[in-house]
Order: C-alpha cells, then structure tokens, then sequence
C-alpha cells in the first residue's frame, strides 16, 4: 500500500484571519513536509467561485508544490475536464510534470455543479464528452511528434505539436462513484479515484466491477486504485478527533452547499454522527488497524490518500500529523 495526503484546498474559514498569501504558505509548507515525511504522494483538489476562495488554481498550485518538494507524486484530485481548453490542459501538465521531474498524475472528473461549469460557458450535457476529449487529447499531445487527434472541443488545426513533452508517461486518474463513472474510469483511464463517501464494501463492489471490465475488454496496462478518506493521527483518539473536527466539519459543510446549491449553516446532528463514523482518526496504531482493512480488502497495489488537510485547524498539528504518517504508520501498512 502507498500512502499519500492532501487534498489542499486552501479554504478560508471564516474565523481565519490569515491572507491567502499565507494560508498558500502553509500548502506550500506542508507539502514540504509530507516530502521529507517518507510519504508517497499529495494532492490538490479544485472548484470556483466560492466565498472561502476554495483552491481554483489547479496548475498553478501543483507547479509550485512541484519546486518546494523532491520526490513525492503530485497529482490533481479531482481537476474539473470540462472547464479545461484540452490542448492547454496537456501543455499544463507536461509543464508541472518537467519542473516535477516526473512525478505528476492528472486527475480528472466531469463536474456536477452547475455554478460552475456555467460562467465557463460549459453546458452541464456535455461534461461527459468534453472528459472523454480531454483525456484522448492529452495523451495525444503528449506522444511523440504532431497531435494525431482531432479535440472535439478545440480547433487546434493540422500540424499542431504540442511541447513541452512531458518527463513521464503522466498517468490518468478518472474519479466517480456511479456505475458508468467508473467502467468510464476502467476503459479510458490508468487509475480511478474512490470518493471518500463510498464504504468499504462499495470500494470493493466497483473494484471487482473495474478487474471484470479489463478483462472481458481485453484491456491491456497497469491500473491503479486510488482510496481517499478523510482522517488524522494524534496521540489519542479523542485528540486526534478534537483536532480535526472543526476543519473537517466545516468542508464537508462546503461540499454540501456546493453539490446541493443551498446554503447549509449547520450540518445535522446525524450527519455529524454519520461523518464521525466515516473518517479515520486516532493513535497510529488505530490508524494503521483501519489502513491494513482496506489493504485486506483490496490488495497491496492501493493507493490510499488519506486526507488530512483539514482547512484552519493549524499548520503545527497537520504538520505532526503528517510526521506520524510518515514515521510511524506507513512503515507498517506499505
């Protein structure tokens, strides 16, 4: 099992009275960290037009994690392809992926929210062809010589050779949780990300369901699963909890504005209790008890993105949460 964290979001509550200069700092920082921590991977997330200035800029952000860390994979989890013109999107990544040395994934998914995919002129129909595209568009433009693909959504005209080129063979990563999302993810991408609101059995349900689709489909190449769940490590349970819990909660009161468009001033007490439930918190070594379930469960290739960027809950407590990540979890779990 690798291990990563993130997902940077860079999310201003409203009792932070930090500038975005710094609350960018504190990714930065702790992107830094998560590098010299031994871990494998962190991750940027994206939507738009939001009051707590929600991370928007995608490329940008993963450019400079990509100069402030050496080794770890850096990926976008999730990009939203519709809003992308394809071919920058390709010279976008191959970009990150040279300062990065090789390490990017693109992580792509279609966009439900209308008050986004609106003000980029992006009709909510065509989200799943404008993925399709993008995705057959940049790994076009990344092979050798001029583009041999025709973007549906983009003229870019005969002749077209799209550089840079990126350091590796970037892998791409399609996220969703319903059934044509996933064999979507099964047939077009080399990975799919498992939404953290799926249970463990549902993970599995989709994974048997992806194996089965390569298969019948005689899909060749290797694929990867990537597990996110919200979580942290703390000297105690209830430590680890008191310090998530305002952070956590607060996003997943975002996200349920943001997919419902209503505002939600306060989550209901059973969802709190529900969300609780879900997430993975405690002592490394109750971390480590949950971590090797999934392993159980689906093997030893998983990816397990274990979100631990909780907005405004402090840098010093992500920061040693990410060091128990790195010096006493993962050992026992990779």
């Amino acid at each position: 099992m690798e291990l990563g964290t993130g997902l940077f979001t860079c999310q201003q509550r409203p009792d932070d009275d930090r500038s975005m200069s710094e609350i960018y700092d504190e990714m930065l920082e702790l992107g830094a960290t998560i590098d010299d921590a031994g871990l494998d991977s962190a991750w940027v997330s994206e939507h738009h037009f939001l009051e707590d200035s929600y991370l928007s800029g995608v490329m940008p952000a993963l450019g400079a994690l990509a100069a402030a860390t050496e080794e770890i994979e850096l990926g976008s989890c999730i990009a939203l392809a519709p809003l992308y013109d394809s071919v920058r999107l390709a010279e976008d990544i191959a970009t990150v992926d040279q300062i990065a040395g090789g390490r990017t994934t693109l992580g792509l998914a279609i966009g439900s929210n209308t008050d986004e995919l609106g003000p980029f002129g992006v009709p909510h129909e065509e989200r799943v062809d404008r993925l399709v595209d993008a995705v057959r568009t940049v790994r076009a433009a990344w092979s050798p010589g001029e583009l041999d693909y025709d973007p549906e959504f983009h003229d870019a005209g005969p002749g077209v050779t799209v550089t840079p080129k990126p350091a590796h063979g970037v892998p791409v990563m399609l996220g969703g949780s319903a059934k044509p999302a996933v064999r979507r993810a099964a047939r077009l991408g080399d990975a799919w990300c498992v939404p953290s609101s799926l249970s463990l059995d549902g993970v599995r349900k989709r994974v048997e369901d992806i194996e089965y689709v390569r298969e019948e489909e005689a899909i060749d190449g290797e694929f990867q699963v990537y597990v996110i769940q919200h979580g942290f490590v703390g000297d105690s349970r209830e430590e680890a909890w008191e310090q998530m819990r305002d952070g956590y909660l607060y996003i997943q009161r975002r996200y349920q504005e943001i997919f419902s468009g209503e505002t939600v001033d306060e989550l209901s007490p059973e969802r709190k209790t529900e969300l609780k439930e879900q997430a993975i918190f405690g002592t490394p070594d109750q971390v480590v008890d949950e971590l090797s379930a999934y392993r159980d469960a689906l093997g030893d290739d998983i990816h397990f993105i274990f979100r631990t960027y909780h907005p405004g809950v402090g840098t010093g407590q992500m920061a040693d949460c990410i060091r128990l990540l790195g010096e006493e979890v993962q050992p026992r779990v990779e």
